[in-house]
């Protein structure tokens, strides 16, 4: 009997003195990774609300706004490279675009985080439907593994395949409230609304296209960018069905150029004039100037 109690002991103690630690907030070591750390993800309530960040720029809410997504934050550093972390610099880039932005007047702009802060895919792209974006725009910064010499920004939109998919999911949501192009979807047919919502996502895909060809015609001779630099793919951060979106990969974290490039004042501060100048086109164009 004794012996049982022992072997009972030896199963039983590791998962008691975890689950002390646990409840007391203390961290385990763990020798293997060669760091310490208990991560802590306080979620929302069931149904409740992402908080909005503020608008900055033009109080007139006629005038046209950009929502600018830093990548990564908190405990997901995205990219890391020697001494550079992708949560960082997409930060520093999108931080630099909207002191651009503000300073030039005429575009309102809002940043889905303007701190070290953690955001799932979900609730960015969330946060620029809600407060009614015209554009969309990720900033991220690659990592090439050990091939350092990897080089150069890309600009990313959402598949015709991944758009597709996004809409048909949109459509079929359980909770049919929202509104597509200022269209309610509630009450109407499932039929009805998977075609609202695919024309919607025709007519945004071609928007999005439409502004990644002016970062690269904006920034040529000006930003580094890779050999192919207009890319599609099954971002999920880019599937709002009604909101222009890109995803800028502004260069390599492991390729120390790029990333002591993209740190630097004047790094951040080419980036900001071109987007800004690409913005400004694009939004001149969606209003028929």
């Amino acid at each position: 009997m004794w012996h049982r109690l022992q072997i009972l002991m030896i199963f039983l103690l590791p998962v008691a003195l975890v689950g002390g630690l646990y409840l007391l907030g203390l961290t385990v070591s763990v020798p293997v990774l060669g760091r310490s750390y208990v991560i802590r993800i306080i979620l929302p309530e069931p149904g409740a609300h992402v908080g909005l960040p503020p608008i900055e720029g033009p109080q007139d809410a006629s005038r046209p706004l950009v929502v600018i997504d830093a990548g990564h934050g908190g405990h997901d550093p995205g990219a890391v490279g020697e001494g550079f972390k992708e949560k960082t610099l997409a930060l520093g880039l999108a931080r630099a675009l909207r002191d651009e932005l503000v300073r030039e007047g005429g575009i309102r702009v809002a940043l889905t985080r303007s701190d070290d802060r953690f955001l799932v895919l979900e609730e960015r792209a969330e946060i620029a439907r809600r407060l009614g974006a015209d554009l969309f725009l990720s900033i991220h910064a690659d990592s090439a593994g050990e091939k350092d010499q990897v080089t150069g920004a890309s600009v990313y939109t959402l598949s015709d395949k991944a758009s597709s998919e996004a809409a048909a999911r949109f459509a079929a949501r359980e909770n049919s409230a929202d509104t597509v192009n200022g269209v309610t979807l509630a009450g109407r047919s499932d039929a009805v609304n998977s075609i609202l919502v695919d024309l919607a996502q025709r007519r945004t895909s071609g928007s999005s296209a439409t502004f990644a060809g002016l970062i690269v015609r904006e920034g040529k001779g000006v930003l580094q960018f890779h050999p192919q630099p207009l890319r599609s793919a099954a971002l999920a951060v880019l599937r709002a069905p009604d909101v222009p979106s890109v995803l800028y990969e502004s260069g390599f974290v492991t390729n120390p150029n790029d990333a002591e490039r993209l740190s630097s004042p004047e790094g951040r501060e080419r980036f900001a004039k071109v987007m800004a100048r690409a913005i400004k086109i694009y939004f001149a164009r969606q209003a028929g100037v």
